[in-house]
């Protein structure tokens, strides 16, 4: 079952970016939840914290194709290490402005600095797995690979973060995210070989082929109902736990929810997918929400936490058939802006998911809350059975790499 995972990994380079990858991805599952627990501590402003948190979501959704459009442009070793740069000096003007007692907006601005900074590591990942796998099924393992990561990412992460805040000093788990963030970002610079080539004869031409807006368009809508799904779904079930007695069994269900979508990353690495990309983001997002619908009238905290665990093996199949949608209609030069796209669009679905949801705990109650997630998922399958697939896909184009040095 895993020698599919063991041909991708022996490509010269694969595990060392991957790795990078790794660390440098750490703190999107970090900083949101350190800045909480950071702005908290010292002011005692619940508000004042999701609001700079906030700030920093945001910028990130929001920059981060313009970032990925100059990756595309200038290649990986060129732009990472700056924008890396950047997101350190705004985390530390964040931890400077929180300790000094500044007043908003000053933290909110250095929020937004280091979130409209932060590299988009993920898509970065993904396009130097699509310069060296040449064979299809393999770059589908390879993005199942990446999914994986991405869980490890938000298990690890939140822990992490948590631990440093608590045990060590708030402070310590926001700095830590720059840390993080350039030490990866260093590591993946430096290994040029595997960067999706830049310069050379016809690479500037290729950056003005059309994104795909037909295709990428609304798998971005799908994308942000995917989004609002994860928001709510966190929020709904910190909300359930509370109401059954016990607010801190949310970790270890979020946690089954998190399990089941590695494992079903794992799984669909390892298998032949003889279904298209569309046709998997469609019964991915319909099965998604048709196991979620029962959480409605979950009697219990163990069901809950089966039904979490099973819709998790919905979610990863979902966003690997998504990125993989995305790889075979959007021209290979522009690969990284395209998944950035995508990735941005579940970035923007969270917040609103996460705001309604506790709307209606508040209005309602938890297990009524579950609706919002339903429905959220519900779009999404809208959206994805709406979709129309291009019959020939976009140009192709072999670059020329740019001289050395």
């Amino acid at each position: 079952m895993l020698d599919p995972y063991r041909r991708i990994l022996r490509l010269p380079g694969a595990l060392a970016f991957s790795s990078a990858g790794l660390i440098a991805r750490l703190p999107i599952s970090m900083l949101s939840l350190g800045i909480v627990i950071l702005v908290s501590a010292r002011t005692g402003s619940y508000g004042l914290a999701g609001s700079i948190s906030a700030a920093e979501v945001i910028a990130a959704a929001v920059v981060s194709p313009l970032q990925s459009r100059l990756t595309d442009r200038f290649g990986q070793a060129r732009v990472m290490p700056a924008t890396a740069g950047v997101f350190a000096v705004g985390v530390f003007a964040l931890v400077v402005s929180v300790e000094s007692g500044w007043s908003s907006p000053l933290p909110h601005l250095c929020a937004v600095v280091s979130g409209a900074a932060f590299p988009p590591i993920g898509a970065n990942i993904r396009a130097r797995w699509r310069a060296i796998v040449t064979e299809r099924r393999m770059l589908d393992t390879a993005f199942a690979f990446e999914a994986v990561v991405d869980e490890m990412v938000f298990i690890i992460g939140p822990v992490l973060v948590t631990f440093l805040a608590t045990q060590v000093d708030p402070l310590a788990g926001v700095a830590s995210t720059a840390v993080l963030c350039v030490v990866g970002t260093l590591l993946l610079s430096r290994q040029r070989v595997t960067q999706p080539p830049v310069g050379g004869q016809g690479h500037s031409a290729a950056l003005e082929i059309p994104l795909g807006w037909r295709v990428l368009a609304p798998l971005v809508l799908a994308a942000i109902g995917l989004g609002s799904l994860f928001g709510s779904t966190e929020v709904v079930t910190v909300a359930f736990a509370a109401e059954a007695g016990n607010a801190s069994d949310a970790g270890w269900l979020l946690a089954l929810w998190a399990a089941g979508s590695l494992l079903a990353g794992i799984i669909t690495g390892a298998v032949t997918l003889e279904r298209g990309p569309l046709h998997r983001l469609r019964l991915g997002s319909l099965a998604l929400t048709i196991v979620m619908a029962p959480l409605t009238w979950a009697p219990s905290v163990l069901w809950v936490a089966l039904l979490l665990f099973v819709a998790g093996f919905a979610i990863s199949p979902t966003l690997v058939a998504a990125i993989s949608l995305v790889e075979r209609c959007v021209p290979a030069a522009r690969l990284s802006e395209g998944i950035t796209w995508v990735t941005s669009g579940l970035a923007t679905g969270i917040a609103p998911g996460a705001a309604i949801s506790g709307v209606v705990v508040d209005a309602t109650s938890p297990s009524v809350a579950f609706a919002v997630p339903v429905v959220s998922g519900a779009f999404t399958v809208a959206v994805a059975w709406a979709m129309r697939v291009p019959v020939s896909p976009p140009p192709r184009y072999e670059p020329t790499p740019a001289p050395s040095g």
